[in-house]
């Protein structure tokens, strides 16, 4: 056993699991763009390795770019939402898709949509790994989704904690006594 697997309380999604949805909804993605050579937008830094596994199972001309964000310290339930690292491209008229890991209180990534929309892209859709509808605050969906979790601490996949375990090829429940 690693080092991180012993932090590690059970295996939620396997790596297997995973990448079986992914190539569905690259497959999906790929059906409903068809055509309309979308930018897929990576949300980072959680969403870096499902967006590498995204873009391999899409069969569409595409391209993609980053955005970087972070949460003032303090005021997270009014969305303050700090832009880090932002476009490069000029998104006028382009059908976006925002990757991210997971879709919890949805804040950070409804001031986002509301950031970009202002821009006129032709649309956006959300692309996320995971779906944590018991923590939803803002309202706003996701169009593609992988799996439907419950509240519980993940790592793993792109996902961190104090910027560790994102290595890890799966989904794990973090044992409760590291975090708290």
């Amino acid at each position: 056993m690693g080092e991180m697997e012993k932090d590690i309380q059970s295996v939620l999604l396997s790596e297997e699991e995973i990448q079986r949805e992914v190539a569905k909804i690259g497959a999906q993605i790929s059906k409903d763009f068809a055509g309309k050579e979308p930018i897929f937008v990576g949300v980072l830094k959680g969403c870096f390795i499902f967006m590498a596994d995204l873009m391999r199972y899409v069969t569409i001309n595409c391209s993609m770019d980053f955005m970087a964000v972070s949460s003032y310290s303090g005021t997270t339930s009014t969305g303050a939402v700090k832009i880090n690292k932002d476009l490069s491209e000029d998104i006028e008229g382009r059908h976006l898709i925002l990757v991210e890991d997971i879709l919890d209180s949805g804040v950070t990534l409804n001031y986002l949509k509301n950031y970009l929309m202002v821009r006129r892209p032709a649309s956006i859709t959300i692309a996320t790994l995971m779906d944590k509808p018991a923590r939803r605050k803002a309202d706003i969906y996701a169009d593609y989704s992988c799996f439907e979790i419950p509240d519980a601490f993940v790592v793993g996949y792109g996902l961190d904690y104090n910027e560790k375990y994102r290595n890890l090829p799966y989904i794990g429940v973090l044992k409760p006594q590291i975090y708290s």
